[in-house]
């Protein structure tokens, strides 16, 4: 379903231009320049309305959080957070995670999160799933030897089917659960992670670590066809 369209839109982006970033390729390599004393540069593929990245910012003021997010009518909401609580270590892109490559620099970012992405269940609409191996050998790119990828779904087949993808490619799986939240809330969740607690929904999650330099090659198919565009949180 998409989104209905926000009143004032553009007005209100334009009153977060400070925490938007319009040019990112220009800052290729240089992202940990925008943030006074910056230890790190995160980023996270669908940020949503951004309860998640404004929680994650908060508890780590020493890292910059890049939020990627296509769909302005669920970023919009994301900056007027980010804004309204003054947080400084995080900046947006308008963009879909298709152009991370023209994003980040080989190495750059230390952490990328992957919130409940859309599952696009069709066989033939895998290619466009965030863990299909063509996105995750453009993380493997961004992220130097040590990097993780933290992931989570509330589904359990596209769970299942991602812990094959990590594995394929190279990724050494860690912390891997199929009921993050048994004994009570783990970490800071999205919005829509907060509704399925509340419902009792199974949360799994899981971290994909880079840990040589070379991932293993793409299969033919990927190969052959990149993806065409990318999904953000549901």
């Amino acid at each position: 379903m998409r989104m209905r369209n926000k009143k004032n839109l553009i007005p209100r982006m334009e009153k977060c231009a400070a925490v938007q970033v319009f040019d990112p390729s220009a800052l290729k390599g240089r992202w940990a320049k925008l943030l006074p004393d910056c230890r790190e540069v995160r980023a996270e593929m669908g940020c949503g309305k951004g309860a998640f990245t404004a929680g994650v910012a908060r508890e780590t003021p020493e890292a910059l959080l890049v939020a990627l997010e296509k769909v302005p009518n669920a970023m919009v909401t994301a900056m007027e957070r980010v804004c309204a609580e003054e947080i400084p270590n995080v900046r947006f892109i308008d963009t879909d995670v298709a152009n991370l490559p023209d994003i980040f620099a080989p190495g750059e970012v230390s952490v990328i999160y992957i919130n409940f992405p859309d599952p696009w269940p069709r066989k033939r609409e895998a290619k466009h799933r965030l863990t299909a191996p063509e996105f995750l050998a453009m993380y493997w790119d961004a992220l130097p030897i040590g990097g993780r990828i933290e992931y989570k779904t509330d589904q359990p087949w596209l769970f299942d089917w991602s812990l094959e993808q990590f594995a394929a490619l190279g990724y050494e799986l860690r912390e891997v659960t199929r009921d993050l939240h048994k004994h009570g809330p783990v970490g800071v969740m999205t919005n829509y992670e907060a509704k399925f607690y509340e419902q009792g929904v199974p949360i799994h999650r899981c971290v994909a670590v880079k840990t040589k330099a070379e991932h293993a090659p793409l299969p033919e198919s990927e190969r052959r066809h990149a993806p065409l565009e990318a999904a953000h949180e549901r």
